[in-house]
């Protein structure tokens, strides 16, 4: 069976975003050392219209090969005239506004969300990413097999939380930790059934 992880990037004091959103404050933190992980780790998680100016020529994907997205996730790259920025992946978005995928590459999930991923946890491949955000993250909490937090060395203050699941001790188990010279942590956990 294949998992869900929730594959996310992170203020010290767990915002994804500014208020609106927005999370481009924590590119800054971005530094050589952390980014050729990234690459080197998880390079499907590199958007395809930017793989080439990280050297990464003939992907081979590592954890995943389908990505799923909320909305707002989505908008980011719309706005920019990416209609498909996940190519080298199947990819989803969960959207109750959009009536017409921009993309025929991007499957539209308009209704039960956790029902659709619960389904392709089924299908025979590759981990499925949750690459965001709060909302999304919240209708899928209890699908979410594990997390892949990488904590930037910043505190935000407020903003847009991890995830607006309700209240609930959701029990996780450490999986492995890793330390960057600029400060970023990636902290691997998987969910206790």
């Amino acid at each position: 069976m294949r998992k869900l992880t929730y594959f996310i990037a992170t203020s010290v004091d767990g915002f994804i975003g500014e208020p609106d959103g927005n999370g481009d404050f924590l590119n800054q933190w971005l530094d050589p050392e952390y980014l050729d992980w990234m690459v080197a780790e998880y390079p499907e998680t590199i958007p395809t219209h930017v793989q080439g100016h990280f050297g990464i020529t003939d992907l081979r994907a590592r954890h995943f090969d389908a990505v799923i997205q909320g909305r707002g996730s989505y908008d980011i790259g719309l706005k920019a005239g990416v209609t498909s920025p996940y190519a080298h992946l199947k990819q989803y978005v969960a959207s109750r506004s959009l009536t017409t995928s921009p993309d025929p590459a991007v499957e539209l999930i308009a209704g039960d969300v956790a029902a659709r991923v619960r389904e392709l946890k089924q299908e025979d491949g590759l981990g499925i990413w949750l690459c965001g955000g709060a909302d999304l993250a919240g209708q899928l909490v209890e699908e979410i097999d594990e997390f892949v937090v990488k904590t930037y060395p910043v505190v935000a203050g407020s903003g847009m939380p991890m995830t607006r699941a309700g209240f609930g001790a959701r029990e996780v188990e450490l999986l492995g930790v890793k330390g960057f010279g600029g400060g970023q942590v990636v902290t691997t956990y998987a969910r206790k059934r």
